[in-house]
This record gives C-alpha cells, sequence and structure tokens, in this order.
C-alpha cells in the first residue's frame, strides 16, 4: 500500500528536470528582488542569509558523502577490475581520452585568446595587480599524490579577530591513490579478502541510497545557491573584465556545445541523450562550482548512461580530480595570453606548446585546491609571466568558475561513456536512463 501511494504521489510532480528549472527559476528572481532591496535593511540580511545558509548545507551534504563513496567504491571497483580481460585497457584508454579533450580544449582557448586579444581592451588598471595569496607549483603537485593519512583528510586553523576557526579539507586524489592501494593488497590476498572486498561493496549501496535522497533535494539546493551567487556577486563586476569574460564563456560554449557532442556523434552516442541524462550533474556543478562535491552525481548520471559501475567508480573519481576542461585547459590558455597582452610580453610558439603541455599533463596540480587559480599561477610561472596578472582576473572568478566547473564534469562524464562505448562495455542503449528522471530512484 505505501508503494502505490509513493507512485501515486510522484505521478503529481513535474518531471525531475523540470523541478531543477523551476528550482533555478526561483533562485535567480529571489537573488534579483534581493539585490533590489536596501542591503542594510533587514529583509535583505535575512535572505542573503538565507539564502547563504541553504546553500552550503546543500553543498556540505554533497562533500559528506565524497570521501566515503570514493574510498569504498574505488576499492570495490579495483576489485572488480580484476575480472576484466580489459582492465588495462580501459586505464589507458581513460588516460588517453583525457588528455585528447583537454588538448582539444586548450587549443580552442589560445585560439579565442589570441582572436579576441582580451588583454588589450582590459578595463582594469595595472595597480590593481596583485599577486594570490595561494600559487601553484610542480612540487604543490608531487606533494600532493602522497596521502598525509589513508583518508587524504587534513585539517587547518585560522586566528581571526582573536578567535580560532578549525575547517576540515579532503584532496581526492589522496583519497583516490590510498584506495588503489588498498584495493590492490586485497585482491594480492585472495579469498581472505572476501569479507573486507564485500563490506566496501555494501558500504558503497548504503551510500548510494544516501545519495539518491540528496539528489531528491536537488531542485531546493539549486534554488539557494542560484539566489545566493545572484546576491553574493551579481553581474555587475563583469564589466571592467567583459572581453575576458566574454573569451573565456565563448571557449566553455564551444567545448561543451561543439566538441563534445562531435566527439559522441563521432562515436555513434547521440548527444541529445547524453545531455538529457547527464544534464542534473552539469547543473551543480555549474550551481556549486565544486568538481569533488557534484562526483557523487556524475557517478549516478554516468552510470545510468550504460557505463558498468565497476568502471565508473574508477573513472569518475579520477576524472574529478585530473579531468578540467575548463579549469586547467580554457581558462588557464586564455588567462595566460590575458596577461601576456596587458603587460605588453609577446609569446613565442614554444609558449603556445608550454602552454599545451602544462595544460594536459598539470591538471592534476588542481587536486584538492581551491578552483583554478593554482592551474592558472602554476601556467604563469611556467611561462615566467608576472604573477600580479592573476590577481587581476581574481574579482570575477567566482562568476567564471562556474561555468568552468559545469564544462569539467561534463567531461568528467563524457570520457567514460565514450571509453565504455569503444571498447564494448556499454550496458544499455536506451530505456530508463534515457529520461534523464531521478524520481523512480529516490
Amino acid at each position: 500500500m505505501t508503494a502505490s501511494i509513493d507512485t501515486v504521489r510522484r505521478s503529481w510532480l513535474p518531471g525531475f528536470g523540470v523541478q531543477v528549472l523551476l528550482g533555478m527559476i526561483v533562485g535567480l528572481l529571489g537573488g534579483l528582488i534581493v539585490r533590489g532591496l536596501d542591503p542594510q535593511g533587514g529583509a535583505a540580511v535575512g535572505a542573503t542569509a538565507a539564502f547563504h545558509t541553504a546553500a552550503q548545507i546543500f553543498v556540505q551534504l554533497l562533500r559528506t558523502l565524497v570521501p566515503p563513496l570514493v574510498f569504498t567504491a574505488i576499492v570495490a571497483s579495483v576489485a572488480a577490475l580484476r575480472g576484466l580481460d580489459n582492465a588495462a585497457r580501459l586505464v589507458v584508454h581513460t588516460l588517453v581520452w583525457f588528455a585528447i579533450t583537454a588538448l582539444i580544449a586548450v587549443i580552442i582557448g589560445i585560439a579565442l585568446g589570441l582572436w579576441i586579444q582580451p588583454g588589450l581592451h582590459a578595463g582594469i588598471a595595472r595597480t590593481a595587480a596583485q599577486a594570490p595569496a595561494s600559487v601553484g607549483s610542480w612540487l604543490d603537485f608531487l606533494n600532493g599524490l602522497v596521502p598525509a593519512n589513508y583518508l587524504g583528510i587534513s585539517a587547518s586553523t585560522n586566528f581571526e579577530n582573536g578567535k580560532a576557526s578549525t575547517s576540515v579539507s579532503f584532496n581526492v586524489l589522496q583519497i583516490i591513490i590510498a584506495a588503489v592501494a588498498v584495493g590492490a593488497a586485497a585482491v594480492r590476498i585472495g579469498e581472505r579478502a572476501e569479507p573486507f572486498l564485500t563490506f566496501m561493496t555494501s558500504a558503497n549501496m548504503v551510500l548510494r541510497q544516501l545519495l539518491r535522497w540528496l539528489i531528491a533535494l536537488t531542485p531546493v539546493g539549486s534554488a539557494a545557491l542560484l539566489a545566493n551567487a545572484v546576491v553574493s556577486y551579481g553581474w555587475d563586476t563583469l564589466s571592467a573584465l567583459g572581453g575576458f569574460a566574454a573569451a573565456v564563456y565563448a571557449g566553455l560554449a564551444i567545448v561543451l556545445f561543439g566538441v563534445y557532442p562531435a566527439l559522441l556523434l563521432l562515436h555513434r552516442i547521440d548527444p541529445r541523450r547524453f545531455f538529457a541524462v547527464s544534464w542534473p550533474a552539469i547543473q551543480i556543478g555549474f550551481l556549486s562550482r565544486s568538481s569533488v562535491g557534484t562526483m557523487p552525481v556524475a557517478e549516478e548520471v554516468t552510470e545510468r548512461l550504460g557505463v558498468p559501475r565497476a568502471y565508473t567508480a574508477f573513472a569518475v573519481p579520477l576524472g574529478s580530480t585530473t579531468k578540467m576542461d575548463g579549469c586547467a585547459a580554457i581558462y588557464p590558455a586564455i588567462s595566460a595570453i590575458f596577461v601576456a597582452q596587458f603587460y605588453g610580453i609577446a609569446l613565442q610558439p614554444s609558449d603556445y606548446v608550454l602552454i599545451a603541455f602544462v595544460s594536459v599533463i598539470g591538471s592534476a596540480a588542481t587536486a584538492g585546491l581551491t578552483g583554478a587559480v593554482v592551474m592558472l599561477t602554476l601556467t604563469l610561472s611556467t611561462l615566467g609571466l608576472p604573477l600580479e596578472g592573476a590577481g587581476l582576473l581574481l574579482a570575477i572568478d567566482p562568476i567564471l568558475d562556474m561555468g568552468r566547473t559545469a564544462v569539467n564534469v561534463a567531461g568528467q562524464v563524457l570520457v567514460p561513456v565514450i571509453v565504455a562505448k569503444r571498447l564494448g562495455l556499454t550496458e544499455m542503449e536506451g530505456g530508463p536512463a534515457a529520461s534523464g528522471s531521478y524520481q523512480a530512484q529516490v
């Protein structure tokens, strides 16, 4: 009787995609209304705090699931991959397609930077240039590969106004490395590790159910996230760096709606179905600005596109730290050209090759770190460009980061789908996944 009642209740609800769209509309309107109020008034302050709190809760819930979900999924997937004859080919093909799509994205970024020339038309003074607090380096990347503990979790304490605040963060790349090592050890032990692997598989199933419940809150979370973004950032700051922002978003749009559909058609995969199923993950990436926080949803939609769970649990977490066509390819390419043009520094052909090399090889340097600033400063330092140029772009970074993360997430879903298709692992060509609805699973 309970099941039939739930079915009747769901029949009155619109589709999941419509719910998310309505949530975004409500959030956009709410944010615009609050921005039109007196910023010092009680209504504006209360609404702003409500938007921020609701958005933070939704993102924190997503991030809370990430460490245990990644760890259990990777351990279980490593054990599952032992039964596949083409496990080594899966890994190689995944890394190759990560590199191919990143190379295409960085070439588009370079071309747009040279064509639009945003650095020659920037409406901002050089006095605004300031080196960022965090600077990326190849040593940071190497240190990030070594887990600080078996869960890759670290804590930091900051003192401000005489008060101490402690925050806990995690490095997904470290979690993946630790989980791969644990999974490999379990496979090496053999039958004696079967109870452990069974527990990991069961724990992963429990966490996935928690994920499904959380996905049901996506329309509410979308409304809060978008309203908070509009209230916090607005769009006025785009005017000073309009050409640069336009170049970045043009590159993101070309990759997301041009390159990706072309690659899908090349492999005889319907782009409409791909976007219908993956759009919830892309939306959450856009609103939350976090590939790590979106990763559980990206895993879910990748499976719905027919990619086997064992491979999805390996490829998507790996992609969430190393597959960043937005943050690590398009953005640093256009930004490096912007900084060079702004300071009147001529780039040589070898410099453009170096930009491509850093984008393809060094994208993992952003793992576990905030935004694309680390990748940008890594590119600038490698080219010998002024690091102060990065400070010019920080004012609009939150707005750009929304588009960058959306493209990152789309690419993290795209590559496993293509590899699974190329190696004949796709489990279904239609059915429930084609609708893109999560309601039946919640």
